[in-house]
């Protein structure tokens, strides 16, 4: 969540935002962040490539998890948690990235240690992940391997 409230707020975003919205304010936002603004200033380049990156994760991320984009790519992630099996997972920086047997990756947001480290002692980490994760946490499909 930590992660989420970051990027709103690098955005300048509420949790109602559409993906209209989204656009809008990040087309705006790279008007003033990009760096062929700066050409010339070498200091002022550099702050403005790392602004722009930064615009451009937080954008991606937040288009993401935006609820139109879920309601988009629900009926796929209920097959996927239905129907597929857990191939592989890792837990980095209190993300839980799971890798489906049908090549779906998706990363649950803000996933306690605590259950991330159940998960792993449980017989069958498929079923804990089904029961306890999959369908309680934020979620994003990962297109790719950021």
């Amino acid at each position: 969540m930590k992660k989420i409230v970051e990027y709103r707020k690098l955005l300048n975003v509420d949790k109602t935002a559409t993906l209209k919205d989204l656009k809008t304010i990040y087309r705006n936002a790279m008007k003033e962040a990009h760096p062929d603004k700066f050409s010339g200033d070498d200091e002022g380049l550099k702050a403005a490539e790392e602004n722009s990156k930064n615009i451009i994760e937080a954008y991606h991320f937040l288009v993401s998890i935006n609820p139109e984009t879920i309601e988009q790519l629900k009926p796929e992630y209920n097959e996927t948690v239905a129907n597929a099996t857990i191939t592989d997972y890792k837990f980095v920086e209190g993300r839980l990235i799971i890798d489906f047997s049908n090549g779906s990756v998706y990363e649950y947001i803000s996933v306690p240690k605590a259950t991330y480290v159940k998960m792993v002692n449980a017989e069958s980490p498929n079923r804990f992940a089904k029961r306890h994760i999959l369908n309680t946490f934020f979620w994003r499909k990962k297109i790719n391997q950021d």
